[in-house]
């Protein structure tokens, strides 16, 4: 018995899955959006409490790399519809099965789905006393990592969404090389793991990320931990708003997200495979 799929096969099967979200009734999607935001952000929740106090940042990365692609693999395995991975939609529209319209319609509920997603996971996480760990240490790290998000600049939010996504699609891509749960398991977590020890953008982790931060900078016991711990000024930390998430932080990682899935794999794996069908 065959157990895994080829390129060319995996590539056809994207193709119609993209004809799939096209024709996929709104509140489906919707829902299936919210899953997939909450799922990734799961995993982000995860990884945060793995590292957070750990003071090594390379083994931090590594911790938080085999923690973090728990979340994905859930979505992967459950069917849910994440931002990321749809840009791979690019292929069926160069195949001709959809317009630009309809593509765009979907990336747009899609994205807005996964924010909710994402934003309901980091009210829950907030109001679990989840930040209370280590003395507030958890609240304060949580902060300290929302806060340089909100702070990196354009051109490097931008590169480092467009490595993400390179990665994140070829996770998508290698789970469907497997047709058996575990060898999706293994495929799909290899290239998250990569993305999340590189420490790079991916615009739907940080719809929990940078939203959990702005919850526990409302806390003045966990903000005040975070300026003695990390040496944050009061005029750092109120640049941790949701101003700076959605300008200084999903719109460039966003649109790096967008050129690193379609262009770098959607329109190579189209090129090298997808006009033959």
């Amino acid at each position: 018995m065959n157990f895994s799929n080829t390129a060319a096969e995996v590539t056809s099967n994207l193709i119609v899955a993209g004809d799939i979200k096209v024709g996929r009734s709104l509140h489906k999607t919707v829902i299936l959006g919210i899953f997939a935001g909450m799922l990734i952000g799961a995993g982000a929740m995860a990884s945060s409490v793995a590292m957070y106090d750990i003071a090594n940042a390379g083994l931090a990365r590594l911790v938080a790399g085999l923690v973090f692609p728990i979340g994905f693999v859930m979505m992967v395995l459950f069917g849910g519809e994440l931002f990321t991975g749809a840009c791979l939609m690019i292929m069926g529209l160069l195949k001709g099965k959809y317009s630009l319209i309809s593509m765009v319609i979907v990336l747009i509920t899609v994205f807005i789905s996964n924010l909710i997603g994402g934003i309901i996971l980091a009210i829950l996480v907030a109001y679990s006393g989840q930040f209370k760990l280590g003395d507030g240490a958890m609240g304060a790290f949580t902060i300290k990592l929302a806060l340089s998000k909100a702070n990196i600049s354009f051109e490097s939010a931008f590169i480092s969404g467009i490595l993400c996504n390179f990665f994140v699609c070829f996770g998508v891509v290698m789970a469907g090389l497997s047709k058996d749960i575990s060898g999706k398991v293994l495929a799909s977590f290899l290239p998250i793991m990569t993305f999340v020890t590189g420490g790079f953008e991916h615009c739907v982790a940080n719809m929990f990320y940078m939203p959990a931060g702005i919850f526990a900078s409302s806390n003045s016991k966990f903000a005040e931990s975070a300026m003695t711990k990390y040496g944050i000024t009061a005029e750092k930390l109120a640049t941790l708003n949701w101003q700076n998430f959605f300008l200084k932080n999903e719109l460039p990682v966003t649109l790096g997200n967008i050129v690193g899935g379609m262009l770098f794999i959607g329109v190579a794996l189209f090129i090298l495979y997808g006009r033959e069908e």
